[in-house]
């Protein structure tokens, strides 16, 4: 039996996030309840900073999306703003039982709303969790 553990969970979630060292990566939906190790986590992998306002296109939104937010559609196409063609949307959401729980159920409609498609999903912290947000196919470049 080895003694070595794997990683913790949320360092699996954040490798899984498929974030590269001096990718651009903007978040939205920054509040106090967002995990700050996760974050944290984040921008180790980048190797910088999250973007507030994108400068350039970047790769990836990190869209921190509760219930209560308002119109998810409106979320997802704002988060469209800076993305390149080919980068992907971040939906993270609080988990089953959490504060501002979204059901996944409204983050597909949301997504086929917003003429996006929902791919894999990622446990990312114990309170988050990450859906992969992207464009179809016939729309990437």
């Amino acid at each position: 039996m080895s003694t070595t553990a794997g990683p913790e969970p949320q360092a699996r979630g954040v490798v899984a996030l498929g974030l590269q060292p001096g990718q651009p990566v903007q978040e939205l939906g920054w509040d106090t309840d967002v995990d700050e190790g996760l974050r944290q986590q984040i921008m180790d992998a980048i190797e910088g900073d999250l973007m507030e306002e994108a400068v350039e296109a970047v790769e990836a939104v990190l869209l921190w999306w509760r219930d209560e937010d308002g119109d998810l559609v409106d979320g997802l196409v704002d988060a469209l703003r800076d993305l390149s063609a080919t980068g992907c949307i971040w939906l993270l959401t609080p988990k089953v039982g959490r504060p501002g729980y979204v059901d996944p159920a409204d983050v597909v409609e949301g997504a086929i709303t917003a003429g996006l498609a929902t791919a894999n999903s990622v446990k990312v912290s114990k309170d988050w969790h990450a859906q992969k947000i992207v464009r179809p196919k016939a729309g990437r470049r």
